[in-house]
């Protein structure tokens, strides 16, 4: 019930825009996702020829963050993507540094934390294994625009005030399991406060030069002016998550950087 509520308000919120149609009849995900109506995304930054907002497709998203023991079963399946053997072009040096061996978690990795120290190329590998892909930014963000309690999160005090801390905070040495906080009003977990995640796009927005999706890129979105544009110049958060991603390559790895997968429905 407190899923319908959530996709029923939907329709009448600002900060998601959902079709009637798809609020109310969501098509079923496969096992371990979440089916997200189609609507549209208002993205942080905009240039005055581009468009407000950019449309969603109806997808799927999976419910929780990939594990490091979904991530062995896979490169138990795939040896070209274990750690003694992956090619330096598609992993760095650290590359699932954390675990104890190509086929053994150890300690420091336990099967149901999420799994970390995968590079683009990896997660990406992982997704198309699965039959799945990486989510876009637009859905990532369309997806993650919801808290607990309300599709608005960013009208919900509570809600911001807590992303607020986790953004503003260093991760634990040892990153708590998958599933552990309350879900948002879809019943997708984590997106928030556990790890930050790879996007299939990761590198399309405000970022440099060498990136794949500069091709027209404006100079005053970034360093001083990497406010310029933006439609909510005070969500710390989202200036955080569009400044983490601009600084990545897809071979890095990085000690709270994880993934979770989408499909399309």
């Amino acid at each position: 019930m407190k899923l319908r509520v959530c996709i029923l308000m939907l329709v009448v919120v600002t900060g998601w825009i959902v079709s009637g149609a798809e609020a109310i009849t969501t098509s079923e995900a496969p096992a371990g996702m979440v089916a997200v109506p189609a609507g549209e995304h208002r993205p942080l930054f905009a240039l005055p020829n581009e468009p407000k907002t950019l449309p969603v497709a109806r997808f799927g998203l999976d419910k929780l963050p990939v594990t490091n023991g979904d991530f062995l079963d896979f490169v138990r399946a795939n040896p070209r993507w274990r750690r003694s053997t992956v090619k330096r072009l598609f992993a760095d040096a650290n590359y699932l540094k954390h675990w104890a061996g190509d086929l053994e978690l150890g300690e420091s990795a336990r099967t149901n934390q999420p799994v970390v120290w995968v590079s683009w190329f990896a997660a990406k590998a992982f997704a198309q294994w699965k039959g799945k892909r990486l989510p876009t930014v637009a859905e990532w963000e369309y997806a993650a625009a919801a808290s607990p309690r309300r599709p608005d999160g960013e009208n919900d005090v509570e809600f911001q005030r807590a992303l607020r801390h986790w953004y503003s905070t260093p991760a634990p040495a040892e990153l708590p399991r998958v599933g552990a906080g309350l879900p948002n009003c879809l019943g997708l977990f984590d997106l928030h406060g556990l790890v930050w995640e790879w996007t299939t796009d990761f590198n399309s927005a405000i970022v440099t030069g060498d990136a794949r999706g500069d091709t027209g890129l404006d100079r005053q979105l970034f360093c001083g002016a990497g406010s310029a544009g933006a439609k909510d110049t005070g969500n710390f958060p989202a200036f955080m998550r569009y400044g983490f991603r601009s600084s990545l390559k897809a071979p890095y790895t990085v000690h709270n950087l994880g993934f979770r997968c989408a499909k399309d429905l």
